[in-house]
């Protein structure tokens, strides 16, 4: 299995309030992650970063998981005490009053990937069946366009593209969509932030992740065409590409 993450600033913000990372733990498998922090005057990189903080860190001193079961209960529950976590993070520091962050967060292991996710940061997957997005963005837009009151094509270009309806640690309680796919030689998964899926379209990135490139140049080519058009937001992926039998690899 291999893996790479970037972030990007992109060509607008002042700052990167997005994180995340590949996480190994002491039986070789991965965690994926990554947040789009939201909220409050520098609050959202606390959010992200804190998210990731915790994740990791319970994640490398994990081990003994082998079903899907075992993953999704494990992952769940790590995302829900970080929503607890960042709740009451946010109601004891005035100057994080209002923080949230999204989360796409995948454990890849020897022949599935389980994947969580709250808020519209993305995970797509690449296998002979083709490119799809398989998780479901919580947005305002999307619920317009699953209410058939809008196209998908009218959403790219609605006002109020980015207004998110669920959020990680801006309640008390958060309902988190987990859901595990097989993944098999050759399969890849990109797990992103909207900084790259609203500027990038679905068939660029297909078109990126199939091409010859090594996994670090198909990264570096999805942020530069993000910022090419315009880089409104920070720009954060993973890619991770299952080789079966090559734990270790990067």
């Amino acid at each position: 299995m291999k893996a790479v993450y970037m972030t990007d600033q992109g060509m607008v913000r002042l700052n990167n309030e997005d994180s995340g990372g590949v996480f190994i733990n002491s039986d070789g498998y991965r965690l994926a992650i990554v947040a789009d922090g939201m909220g409050g005057h520098r609050a959202g990189d606390v959010a992200s970063t804190m998210t990731v903080g915790h994740l990791k860190t319970e994640w490398e001193k994990n081990s003994g998981m082998k079903t899907a079961g075992e993953v999704e209960n494990w992952l769940k529950n790590e995302i829900l005490k970080v929503n607890l976590l960042l709740f009451e993070h946010a109601l004891n520091n005035i100057e994080c009053e209002g923080m949230g962050t999204t989360i796409v967060a995948a454990v890849c292991m020897d022949g599935f990937a389980t994947v969580a996710h709250i808020g519209d940061s993305r995970v797509y997957l690449l296998n002979e069946s083709g490119f799809k997005q398989i998780t479901e963005d919580h947005s305002l837009v999307n619920e317009l366009v699953r209410s058939g009151q809008i196209t998908k094509e009218d959403a790219e270009h609605h006002p109020h593209k980015n207004v998110v309806l669920r959020a990680l640690g801006t309640e008390r309680e958060v309902d988190v969509d987990i859901r595990t796919v097989m993944f098999e030689d050759g399969d890849k998964l990109l797990l992103c932030s909207d900084g790259l899926s609203d500027r990038v379209k679905e068939s660029e990135m297909r078109d990126i992740l199939t091409n010859e490139e090594s996994l670090e140049e198909k990264a570096s080519t999805l942020v530069s065409l993000a910022n090419e058009y315009g880089g409104k937001d920070n720009i954060t992926l993973v890619i991770v590409e299952f080789w079966e039998g090559t734990e270790g690899d990067s």
